[in-house]
């Protein structure tokens, strides 16, 4: 099933435009990337904990992160493949319309981390969030 969650993340990233580069790392070996204010950046040791937790709890694969400095704390927005594959056909017309389902990791207050729906928009090879 891995295998399989794994090329949906790689026709996800090829439908956001993430750079040729970020594809490359994360088929091969993969290694995830972050986009903050578009570029695009290693996650740290912190940032990777996270992704790796929300991975196991959720039995999800996270194929790119969004991270913002926001009022309400630091967000890290994953975007992710479920094991759900009926879901998945609506989840790539949710990426075309720039409108995904994510999960998003309150680093300042956990309490407010929860799965919804963001804005993105595809931008120079990285993700920008709009809302």
């Amino acid at each position: 099933m891995k295998e399989k969650m794994k090329k949906e993340a790689i026709d996800r990233m090829h439908i956001l435009k993430l750079h040729s580069n970020v594809i490359k790392e994360f088929s091969n070996s993969g290694k995830l990337n972050l986009s903050l204010n578009a570029a695009l950046y290693y996650l740290n040791d912190k940032q990777l904990a996270r992704v790796q937790e929300f991975e196991q709890k959720y039995n999800a694969l996270v194929y790119h992160v969004i991270q913002n400095h926001t009022q309400f704390g630091e967000l890290l927005s994953f975007l992710y493949v479920s094991q759900h594959t009926e879901e998945w056909e609506y989840d790539r017309r949710d990426l075309k319309y720039n409108c995904p389902l994510v999960y998003v990791a309150n680093l300042t207050d956990e309490t407010c981390s929860e799965f919804g729906s963001i804005g993105i928009q595809p931008c120079v090879g990285g993700v920008i969030r709009t809302y």
